[in-house]
């Protein structure tokens, strides 16, 4: 097959690190974490830091690979190499499908945040308003994709430094609120959770999955101008952003309002915003989970475009390069396949969209077993012994690469026997039974 085409370097060491902020920070933590405290209380914060040690650990060994060879174009690539072509033809084409369907879902949150605002206009105008925008950002040039990356990321850093910075004001004055006063106790003077042993459990892979896009960095590495000084930056302030946003933002909620407080279903952020008296609270955070829900699509369209580019030939339609060096054919039909959401929504219930969702979910648990068995075919191979410069290395490999997969699956365990989401897991496993299956037709062997 023909050597593909180099794609644009035009990816600044500030942007890569703000992607790669922007994937580890998300709807997960602004809505979802509500759920998960009411579920674990405080010790939500030991089950964040020890599931983020773990995304950490994926994080060096697809930095080691991506630096193994910085021509491949995507972290698929390396599977292929080290685990055959039907591997890589599995992982890449359920990798490209569950971006498409968080773009789906992105697009979807999009339109029902702007209803907030605008009731009166229908969410599709909204839906295909944002996307058009954010199609034209990925086709221009690969730098205004990385600036919009970078504004979006913004926004949810500062609200979150916010809160932190309110809770310090607070305590060091002291205040009282409907709640009590605001001090360091309130993060243990209630107890350390639920006391329910199936719910702290399940906390875990609520944690798990507010990481889902952690390794997007990996998906922009063939675009960065500097990838030996970049991508080593990016990923090794991973683990002290987790520590700041994660665990810091948390944290501090549980500070202003004590934990027993926050209901399930709701945004902690808006609860705590709305308990010390601040009445456009629902509208801030509406605002921040706009900008992260458009900041998902936007890492969507430039993901898939580049995953199709990636998994057909160099002399098909979809294998071509524009002037800009972008795979904008592949982007194109990237977009017009997740406009498609926009008849979805309106023939389809919401509730069988979010089941779609939760088996994309899962899907990406298993690419990230795959990644980290990849990383330990990769440490036994020739490339690897034979290299005269081995570059990032992963800490404690080959042994943390297993003790990774064995965290991952046991996620994976928990996902497929709590009642709510047994459904989804199976069916995410009879979807790659199926490409299983035809992968036989379309892989030559």
């Amino acid at each position: 097959m023909a050597q593909k085409d180099e794609l644009a370097r035009t990816l600044s060491s500030r942007h890569v690190s703000m992607i790669a902020l922007g994937g580890t920070i998300g709807t997960g933590l602004f809505l979802g974490s509500g759920e998960s405290i009411h579920k674990a209380g405080p010790l939500i914060l030991v089950i964040y830091l020890i599931t983020g040690l773990f995304v950490f650990l994926m994080m060096r060994a697809l930095g080691e690979l991506l630096l193994s060879d910085t021509k491949k174009i995507i972290f698929v690539d390396f599977i292929k190499e080290y685990l055959g072509d039907r591997t890589g033809f599995i992982m890449g084409w359920t990798y490209w499908l569950g971006w498409l369907v968080i773009a789906m879902s992105e697009l979807t949150a999009v339109g029902t945040y702007m209803q907030f605002w605008f009731s009166h206009i229908p969410t599709w105008i909204w839906e295909l308003a944002f996307l058009a925008i954010l199609y034209l950002i990925n086709i221009i040039a690969v730098k205004a994709f990385g600036e919009t990356e970078f504004w979006f990321a913004l926004i949810k850093i500062v609200a979150i430094l916010a809160i932190i910075a309110v809770a310090v004001i607070m305590v060091c004055l002291h205040t009282k609120t409907n709640h009590g006063y605001v001090q360091f106790s309130n993060l243990w003077r209630f107890g350390s959770s639920s006391g329910h042993p199936k719910e702290i459990i399940s906390a875990f892979q609520m944690a798990f999955f507010s990481f889902l896009g952690v390794e997007f960095v990996g998906v922009s590495a063939a675009e960065t101008k500097d990838p030996f000084t970049n991508i080593p930056h990016a990923i090794n302030s991973v683990i002290m952003r987790i520590l700041i946003f994660y665990i810091g933002a948390l944290a501090a909620i549980m500070i202003i309002q004590p934990w027993p407080n926050y209901s399930a279903g709701h945004s902690p952020f808006v609860q705590v915003f709305g308990g010390i008296g601040i009445k456009a609270a629902a509208g801030i955070i509406n605002f921040v989970v706009l900008t992260a829900a458009a900041s998902s699509l936007n890492s969507s369209l430039f993901t898939t475009g580049r995953m199709l580019y990636s998994m057909c030939p160099s002399t098909s339609w979809l294998g071509k390069l524009n002037r800009n060096q972008i795979p904008m054919r592949a982007i194109s039909l990237s977009t017009l396949l997740v406009a498609l959401v926009v008849i979805i929504n309106y023939l389809s219930p919401q509730g069988a969209f979010k089941l779609i969702t939760s088996i994309a979910s899962a899907g990406f648990l298993v690419i990230y077993m795959f990644l980290m068995l990849t990383h330990a075919k990769y440490r036994s191979s020739n490339n690897f012994l034979s290299a005269n410069s081995k570059q990032f290395l992963m800490p404690g490999a080959p042994v943390t690469d297993y003790l990774t997969i064995i965290f991952m699956f046991l996620i994976f365990l928990i996902l497929l026997f709590t009642p709510e989401t047994t459904s989804t897991t199976v069916l995410t496993l009879i979807w790659f039974v199926l490409i299983y299956l035809l992968s036989f037709k379309v892989v030559k062997r």
